[in-house]
């Protein structure tokens, strides 16, 4: 059996909101479009399977695209285990498109709690615009709490607003995912009273499943390999029209379903540390260099928590890592760093400061626009 398949424009949230809300409920399933956003070469299909209620396409930051096929079941599982983590459901402000997995747990939540949300505008992100809309955010005795859900680069900003960041400390968590949070950053932010709760996830698990480094209730986390494994009902039934992709990227073995983040990661005593993308990393002069553990101790130095370390061809070494960043850093002094930490090879060649690095609309770093920055031979 199938059901007819409805994309709706994410420029729109309340009508996304009422898209979801339907197709949670059994009617159309829905895919959110980016409005002007680039479109996947293959179009979508009219129908899907009935048990697919969500479609999310994603493209990643540097991968092909694809589209993930969510159940109702999947993403509702996703919500209670979310609600459950932080103390119960509550009333959410809306920061983030609502063609990504995570505006649309915004959305769920809120559909789940019987609350509508508070929509910050679109567009560049205004730290005064989130303090207003802080402000519009109502409880009631079915959810009395109240939360949002940034990614660093936006909890940045209300950091460096103090009207933002008093607003921010009342709330009951705000939930910082994407990309990794810099220690320095969740410092800064606890600091100023801010409930940081750092998430990590995928659109193929519902958005996200690992809070502050601890599965959510029904979520198992395992490592094959040095890869990091999520098994649990918030899984994606798969990629629509791609079952190659979903036979390799979900597995099965000791009797649970699993899916392959393509992470680098480790599990221990039952927390997860994520170590960066399996495929990132390059060869220099002969050794590997993982360019995720060079960007988290770059973001570790004081106002550069979104700075972005790509790759460079090189005639000498091959390829060498190299640091874009919106402030001006020592170069020789970050080489030191990551000397001392990673050896001589994970040195960064040069700093590159940008007016503003290119973003993807989800708030993520555009890593491919970066690695143009840095090497535009590539």
């Amino acid at each position: 059996m199938t059901r007819p398949l409805v994309a709706l424009s994410a420029s729109d949230p309340l009508a996304v909101l009422r898209g979801l809300e339907a197709a949670l409920a059994g009617g159309p399933a829905l895919l959110p479009v980016a409005e002007g956003g680039p479109a996947l070469p293959n179009r979508a299909p009219a129908h899907v399977g009935q048990r697919v209620a969500l479609v999310v396409e994603t493209s990643g930051s540097t991968g092909t695209g694809k589209r993930v096929a969510l159940s109702s079941d999947a993403v509702l599982a996703g919500a209670a285990a979310a609600d459950a983590a932080l103390g119960g459901p509550g009333a959410w402000l809306l920061a983030l498109p609502t063609h990504y997995i995570a505006g649309l747990n915004v959305l769920t939540r809120s559909i789940t709690a019987g609350t509508t949300p508070v929509v910050l505008p679109a567009g560049h992100f205004d730290a005064g615009a989130f303090a207003d809309r802080v402000a519009r955010l109502d409880v009631g005795p079915a959810a009395p709490r109240r939360y949002t859900s940034l990614v660093p680069v936006q909890l940045a900003r209300v950091l460096d607003d103090p009207r933002a960041t008093a607003a921010a400390a009342t709330l009951d968590a705000v939930l910082v995912g994407g990309q990794a949070t810099p220690v320095p950053l969740r410092e800064r932010a606890r600091a100023a009273g801010v409930r940081v709760v750092t998430t990590y996830g995928a659109s193929e698990t519902s958005g996200g499943c690992v809070y502050d480094g601890v599965p959510l209730g029904p979520v198992r986390a395992a490592v094959d390999d040095g890869e990091l494994l999520l098994a649990g009902p918030v899984l994606a039934e798969g990629y629509l029209d791609d079952d190659e992709r979903t036979a390799r990227t979900f597995t099965e073995h000791d009797g649970l379903r699993w899916y392959r983040t393509g992470d680098a990661g480790e599990v221990d005593a039952g927390r997860v540390r994520v170590l960066g993308r399996l495929d990132d990393v390059l060869i220099s002069g002969g050794e590997k260099v993982p360019l995720g553990a060079v960007e988290r101790i770059v973001r570790g130095i004081a106002g550069h928590e979104g700075a972005v370390v790509t790759r460079r061809a090189s005639g000498e070494w091959g390829e060498v890592p190299v640091v874009v960043t919106e402030r001006a850093l020592d170069l020789e002094t970050v080489r030191a760093l990551v000397g001392d930490a990673l050896g001589r090879a994970a040195r960064p060649a040069d700093v590159l400061v940008v007016d503003r690095l290119p973003m993807l609309a989800s708030g993520k770093p555009d890593r491919r626009a970066v690695r143009a920055i840095a090497d535009p031979s590539a």
